[in-house]
């Protein structure tokens, strides 16, 4: 694969949980510098670690997809400009310290914004990603950012009823299931 098909190939992967897809572009090494407010199975290396994060996303956003916009690259480095597009079916949980920091609550809102990610190449596979995202824009459009009252009221209210927490541990879960589902 070149290095365009090395960068679809792992949108493909968070989008679809695919574990064959995962082993053919993900390298054993792959560390994922974003994963620090995702659940603790995202941080693992290699492919384990890119299936964790994929079941991370879609556990909060359903239809999930992202069109690569563009992507310019040289022998070991790729740039892909894309949009995530997906529907907020499931709480959307990030994570500080490897603890619950915040979850937002399902709306049944479309996402659609803009990212670009940096992948680096090594022996023919993706062996680290970093990512400048627009994540205000789509707390915007969950109505998170500028905070809308039903959706901060209902966010308070699955923090005090343990909502919240149970997502957090659900995804948690989820998350750790797909990583181990490559020692199966």
């Amino acid at each position: 694969m070149d290095v365009a098909e090395l960068a679809d190939g792992l949108f493909r992967v968070l989008a679809t949980g695919d574990p064959a897809l995962t082993l053919d572009v993900v390298h054993k090494d792959f560390c994922n510098r974003e994963a620090a407010v995702a659940p603790p199975a995202c941080a693992l290396p290699g492919p384990a670690g890119t299936l964790a994060s994929g079941a991370w996303m879609r556990y909060a956003f359903s239809d999930l997809r992202f069109p690569v916009l563009g992507v310019a690259r040289n022998d070991d480095q790729v740039w892909v400009r894309l949009r995530m597009q997906g529907r907020h079916t499931g709480a959307f949980v990030r994570f500080r310290d490897g603890a619950l920091d915040q979850a937002v609550p399902p709306t049944g809102r479309e996402i659609d914004y803009e990212q670009i990610h940096v992948l680096d190449v090594r022996d023919g596979k993706v062996v680290g990603h970093e990512a400048v995202r627009d994540d205000i824009t789509m707390l915007g459009q969950l109505g998170v950012f500028p905070p809308a009252p039903p959706t901060a009221l209902r966010m308070l209210a699955w923090r005090v009823t343990g909502r919240a927490a149970r997502a957090a541990a659900q995804v948690t879960a989820e998350a750790a299931e797909a990583a181990a589902s490559l020692k199966g």
